[in-house]
Formats: C-alpha cells, structure tokens, sequence
C-alpha cells in the first residue's frame, strides 16, 4: 500500500475550507483525476477517477466525520483506498489542511506512478487547486455539519478508522 501526506494553508477561516470539502460532488472542480463523484446518502460516496490512463471506480464510507475538524473515509468496493483530512485554525482566519491517503495500486502503470511519486505530485496540484477554488470564493458552495463516528471494529487494522 502507498501513501501520500500533504498540507496547504488556505486564506479563509476552517468553516469555509471544511465546508466545501464537504461537498464531495464538486472535487471534480479541483481534483484533476476525479470525474464524478456521487453521493449515495450521507455516509456512502461513489467516485469515478482516471490514473494513469485507467478508470478506476469505487464506493467510499466515511468512518469519520467532525464539523471543522476532520473527515475520514475507507473504500469499501473497487480501488483500495483510505484516508483523512484535518482542518486546523490559524491565525488571521487562515485554515491548515492536512490530508493522508493510502491506496493501493493496481498494474504497471499505477505501480510506476507511485513509485516515481506521480501520485504525490497530483495530489499537491490538486491541494493547490482547492485552495484557489475557496480562495477565489471566499465561501463554501455549501456545507454539511453532520457528526459521523464510526466505532473502530475490534481488530481493526487500519489506522484511518481511529480517531486521533
């Protein structure tokens, strides 16, 4: 399995940055690779994304969900993946977003984009595309502030799945 960490500073207070990431069926507006994302209900997502060539798709549950403050996911059909995204305050109403993914590639392409660090390197153009997304806006397009907390499974082996 791979993972990419990341962090970007965005010059609107954390409402605004959790808000929009809440918002799942406008990553396609700043994630480059994404080409829909669905929202099922308010816990299921169903996304549709194009790497290296590849279309991959898979249903994603957030395990995790704390107003201006985190989201968690773990794929549960299709591509493996998992992860989370922190929103810290900063002073002069600024946000810090950190977000750690892992996932897990399939075939020699992904395999090489991965190793090659490709994959990182989208992930910070995409950090750098919602922060000109939000910034430019000021505001969320909206927002959701439903609580989600999934209880670790015992013999849980994934860290994504425990709150911090």
């Amino acid at each position: 399995m791979s993972e990419v960490e990341r962090s970007i500073v965005v010059d609107v207070p954390v409402s605004a940055a959790y808000g929009q990431w809440t918002q799942f069926e406008d990553f396609p507006d700043f994630m480059s690779g994404v080409e829909s994302v669905e929202q099922l209900d308010e816990r299921t997502l169903h996304f549709r994304a194009r790497l290296a060539g590849t279309v991959r798709e898979w249903d994603a549950v957030i395990t995790q969900q704390f107003p201006d403050e985190r989201i968690a996911w773990r794929s549960t059909r299709g591509t493996p993946n998992a992860g989370h995204v922190s929103f810290t305050p900063l002073a002069d109403g600024c946000t810090r977003v950190d977000l750690s993914m892992h996932f897990e590639p399939h075939g020699f392409a992904e395999t090489m984009w991965a190793r090659l660090g490709l994959v990182g390197r989208r992930v910070d153009h995409d950090m750098h595309r919602f922060k000109q997304f939000i910034e430019s806006r000021g505001r969320a397009t909206g927002s959701w502030p439903g609580v989600i907390h999934q209880p670790e499974p015992r013999g849980a082996r994934n860290p994504e799945e425990r709150r911090a």
